[in-house]
């Protein structure tokens, strides 16, 4: 007899015309003719150098070799299914974990949050801030919020929010000596904006503002630029009363909600940008990651 394990398939065909003691009955449950469940069973008898069944007319019975391999098979197989579970429930018990860029989280997700776990208590969500752009295949992270053009090759893309650059500023500096009443009065304050990832030339900036409100050319002052992921720095300078600041429109979206913000002009700058839900195709229905991701859409779409 030779050492090792058999085949795993001709094990399962054993097993379950053992348990039946039928083949047409262990072909039912597995899906397969009861000629393939005979051609396991007699790879495995091969194997094995014994019978394990004796072939009556429209029957078959084990042999003693039969009778001395099936409850080993058969707690074989219930043990591996009992793992299989307990694999599939640490699964959905896991903490779900969503990689976002910190700008987005502390602006639009967090104070959202509290409305996926009033549906969802069950399901814990880990929040993974950083601007790096996360490997799903290789990091223990379920879901993440990218924003780009939406080329992610390999991953399940969602459009989550398209997005546009606007002015805003205090309310503040809608009064006084200097008060924005027109986009040419922008030339008496300091006009922030955020530096931009070299690769996407295309990022608006504020001449590229100052060009689509007909004010190409207009004299300016312009703050130090800010680097990497400093839209609630900038944002929050804008708060202060410190500037005009040239950003997102779904990061000030509560802001202006508030009144912590305005927006002094209606001229904005449409991007090719979007802000997407990204997760791996065969982790995408995974019952937690997908009610995040439907979540997130309804929010969006709010």
């Amino acid at each position: 007899m030779p050492r090792g394990l058999p085949p795993l398939n001709a094990l399962r065909a054993f097993e379950a015309a053992g348990r039946h003691a039928s083949f047409s009955k262990a072909a039912a449950e597995l899906h397969v003719t009861p000629a393939a469940v005979g051609h396991q069973i007699r790879q495995l008898e091969d194997f094995l150098g014994v019978a394990l069944f004796t072939r009556l007319n429209r029957a078959v019975r084990l042999t003693e070799s039969g009778e001395a391999l099936l409850p080993a098979a058969r707690e074989a197989f219930e043990r591996l299914r009992g793992g299989v579970e307990t694999v599939r429930r640490l699964q959905a018990a896991r903490a779900l974990v969503v990689s976002v860029v910190p700008s987005f989280g502390g602006k639009w997700l967090l104070h959202r949050l509290e409305g996926f776990r009033a549906r969802h208590p069950d399901i814990e969500v880990r929040i993974h801030a950083s601007a790096r752009v996360v490997d799903l295949a290789g990091e223990d992270i379920d879901l993440a919020i990218r924003y780009g053009l939406g080329d992610y090759p390999g991953l399940r893309v969602d459009c989550l929010l398209d997005d546009e650059i606007v002015p805003v500023c205090s309310p503040r500096l809608l009064r006084g000596r200097h008060a924005l009443r027109t986009p040419a009065d922008l030339r008496h304050h300091l006009l922030l904006q955020a530096e931009w990832n070299p690769r996407y030339p295309t990022w608006p900036d504020w001449a590229m503002w100052l060009k689509a409100a007909g004010l190409e050319g207009l004299e300016v002052s312009y703050s130090a630029s800010y680097s990497g992921d400093v839209d609630t720095l900038l944002i929050g300078a804008a708060v202060n009363g410190e500037g005009v600041a040239l950003t997102s429109r779904v990061l000030v979206a509560e802001d202006l909600a508030a009144g912590r913000l305005v927006c002094p002009f209606a001229t904005a700058v449409p991007l090719d940008f979007c802000y997407y839900v990204v997760s791996l195709p065969d982790a995408a229905e995974m019952p937690r990651i997908k009610a995040f991701r439907e979540w997130l859409l309804s929010e969006a779409a709010r």
